[in-house]
């Protein structure tokens, strides 16, 4: 026969576990929850900020760029280049309400009316091969310098 056991069977006790994963999530769910409130905070203030100041400048500055490409690719008739000025004497009307915090500064008008002037010259007379594109390129890029010395820091 069998004889029963004198000790009663313990039930096994479970290894104690850490509670370092607990807190890894925890950290991990914390640092990717910040980085979505931090992208969503910038994106908020950044459609808050007034994009027109910017967009013209860029906007002239790829013009000039493409009258720069007209001139490296020996491509300056007319045709070639006449849209690109006539865009930026358009852009340049737009100039002071980009910037209604210059548009009293008698540096900034200046600036802005002799890139105007050019720009009505260049209409007026349009340059007629490359080196009438590089006069004018180096006369509107005057008119900008002398803004940006002044304006951009």
């Amino acid at each position: 026969m069998s004889t029963p056991d004198p000790m009663p069977a313990t039930p096994a006790t479970p290894a104690k576990t850490g509670h370092g994963s607990r807190y890894l999530f925890l950290f991990l769910l914390g640092l990717v929850l910040g980085v979505v409130a931090t992208v969503m905070a910038l994106r908020a203030l950044d459609a808050r900020k007034d994009h027109f100041p910017e967009a013209v400048m860029h906007v002239q500055q790829w013009h000039m760029g493409q009258l720069k490409g007209s001139v490296d690719q020996n491509r300056c008739g007319p045709t070639d280049t006449l849209p690109h000025v006539q865009s930026l004497r358009t852009l340049a009307n737009d100039l002071e309400p980009a910037f209604p915090d210059l548009r009293d500064d008698a540096r900034f008008g200046d600036a802005a009316s002799r890139m105007r002037a050019t720009l009505d010259g260049a209409l007026a007379s349009p340059p007629l091969n490359c080196a009438g594109v590089q006069t004018l390129m180096k006369d509107v890029g005057g008119a900008c310098k002398a803004c940006h010395q002044d304006f951009r820091g």
